[in-house]
C-alpha cells in the first residue's frame, strides 16, 4: 500500500503486468531492476492455474528474497469467494475480486465477504473491488467487447457506496477501458474527468485495468486524475508471440525450449520497460 500511496503521491503510478510462464517473470522483473521501479506481478484464473497457484507465489518471492527487491504478487480477475480464498490462503499480497457483471447488491455482498475473509488471515494483504464490465480476455479485438458500455461508465456515486460498504483497499472503475486491444483502430479514449471525480468520491487509490492500446497521452492524464496502479498483459503477449514466431522463422530446425524462448524474455523486458518510464514519467 506504500508504495501505491507514494506513485499517488507522485503524480506517477505502479506498472501491473501479468505473467503465463517465467519468461514473462524474468522479462518484467528485469525491467523493473534496471529502472530500480517496483513492480506488481499479476495472474489471472487461467495464468494462476496455468503456473500453479502456490508456485507462482514461490517464485516472485524468491526475486524479493533473493535481491531485496519490491516485486508483489497479485491476484488478479478472480470470480468467485472460493478463488479469492485460495488466492489468500496461498499467500497473495493482493487479490481482486471481480464482480463487474454482476448487480451491484450482489457485487457488494461479494466482495464484502471476500475482504473479512482476506483480513482475518492477513490483515496486510491488498483487496481490490471492481465495477463496471469492461470484457474478460487480454487477446487482440475485432469490436469492441460483448456487453461492454462505452456510454454508462461507473458513476462517483456508486463508486463511494461500493468502497463505503465493502471496505477495499482499492476500486477500479469502468471509465472508457477495455480488456485488450483492437485490432484496426486505436483504443477508446479514457474519460479523465469521470476518472477525477471517482477518486475524490471513492477515498481509495484508484486501478486502470485494460491498459494496453491506450495512448501515451491518456495514460498521463489518467495517472493525473487519481490512477495510481495500472494494468498491462495484452502488450505482453503479443510480444512474446511475435518473439517466438521471429525465432522459429529464422531456426526451424531448434528445438532447445530455453533457446526458442530467449528472445522472450527480451521482448517483454522492452514493453515493460517502455511503460514503466511513461508511468514515472522517466
Amino acid at each position: 500500500m506504500e508504495i501505491v500511496k507514494e506513485a499517488e503521491s507522485k503524480k506517477t503510478a505502479i506498472g501491473h503486468f501479468n505473467i503465463s510462464n517465467i519468461e514473462g517473470l524474468w522479462g518484467i522483473f528485469n525491467a523493473a531492476r534496471a529502472l530500480n521501479l517496483p513492480i506488481i506481478i499479476g495472474l489471472s484464473e487461467g495464468e494462476r492455474d496455468f503456473i500453479g497457484v502456490k508456485q507462482a507465489v514461490s517464485l516472485v518471492k524468491s526475486l524479493r528474497q533473493e535481491f531485496n527487491y519490491p516485486i508483489f504478487i497479485n491476484a488478479d480477475h478472480t470470480y468467485s469467494f472460493e478463488r479469492v480464498k485460495e488466492a489468500v490462503d496461498a499467500g497473495y499480497d493482493a487479490v481482486i475480486f471481480d464482480g463487474a457483471k454482476l448487480p451491484i447488491e450482489e457485487n457488494i455482498k461479494i466482495t464484502k465477504e471476500c475482504v473479512l475473509y482476506a483480513k482475518s488471515k492477513n490483515p496486510n494483504i491488498l483487496v481490490e473491488g471492481e465495477m463496471g464490465y469492461i470484457g474478460t480476455s487480454s487477446k487482440l479485438l475485432e469490436k469492441i467487447p460483448e456487453g461492454v458500455s462505452l456510454e454508462h461508465l461507473t458513476t462517483p456515486e456508486e463508486a463511494a457506496r461500493f468502497v463505503k460498504e465493502t471496505g477495499v483497499d482499492f476500486f477500479s472503475p469502468s471509465v472508457g477501458n477495455i480488456h485488450g486491444m483492437l485490432k484496426n483502430a486505436p483504443n477508446p479514449k479514457l474519460n479523465i474527468e469521470r476518472i477525477r471525480e471517482i477518486r475524490q468520491a471513492a477515498g481509495v487509490p484508484l486501478v486502470l485495468h485494460g491498459g494496453s492500446g491506450i495512448s501515451d497521452d491518456n495514460f498521463k492524464e489518467a495517472i493525473k486524475a487519481g490512477v495510481s496502479t495500472i494494468h498491462i498483459n495484452t502488450e505482453i503477449r503479443v510480444a512474446y508471440r511475435d518473439a517466438v514466431k521471429n525465432f522459429l522463422d529464422k531456426n526451424p530446425d531448434e528445438i532447445a525450449p530455453y533457446k526458442i524462448m530467449k528472445g522472450t524474455v527480451g521482448a517483454i523486458q522492452k514493453v515493460v520497460s517502455e511503460r514503466l518510464k511513461l508511468f514515472n514519467n522517466i
